[in-house]
């Protein structure tokens, strides 16, 4: 029984202690120069799909809940969205190579097809990020799109594709 309170002491002193190593917020409200946006045509309807199911993780500027502050939620957090921009950033994509912003579109189109983003943990929480079947097809549409113009625009320079059988 001893051991047991000597051990929640611990834990409750160390739940403390963590809260004051915070996190480093992915917050950059500022000019966005590399945005998809500056390079080709996103319209208000994508642009609202992407904010509300896409930029948490895939830009320069989270939204955070009220939770994001409490470690160590925070630390799991700020580890997710660095994930999530290391594979996708939209406020970066006109900076990446023709060759990685197609292979970024495939990848998209693939995800959403599959109903693998956003991710089944994040839209627990954020019910509204949760893509219907038009959203999908928008996003599928846009993808396709991109991925056409930078054909268009760079002759060679999108990977081949391989034909399905």
């Amino acid at each position: 029984m001893k051991f047991i309170k000597i051990f929640l002491i611990i834990l409750c002193v160390s739940l403390i202690i963590i809260q004051f190593f915070g996190i480093s917020k992915n917050q950059n409200k500022g000019e966005k120069p590399n945005h998809i946006s500056k390079q080709f045509e996103v319209s208000a309807e994508v642009e609202n799909i992407l904010k509300t199911s896409c930029y948490d993780c895939h830009s320069n500027n989270t939204v955070y809940p009220w939770y994001a502050s409490i470690q160590p939620v925070a630390w799991w957090l700020q580890n997710h969205v660095g994930e999530g921009k290391e594979e996708l950033n939209f406020d970066e994509f006109a900076d990446y190579k023709p060759r990685k912003q197609f292979k970024k579109m495939e990848e998209l189109e693939e995800l959403v097809t599959e109903n693998e983003m956003p991710l089944f943990s994040y839209t627990l929480l954020h019910g509204n990020a949760k893509l219907s079947e038009d959203q999908k097809t928008i996003l599928i549409n846009l993808s396709k799109e991109i991925r056409q113009q930078i054909k268009t625009k760079n002759p060679g320079s999108a990977p081949e594709v391989e034909e399905k059988d």
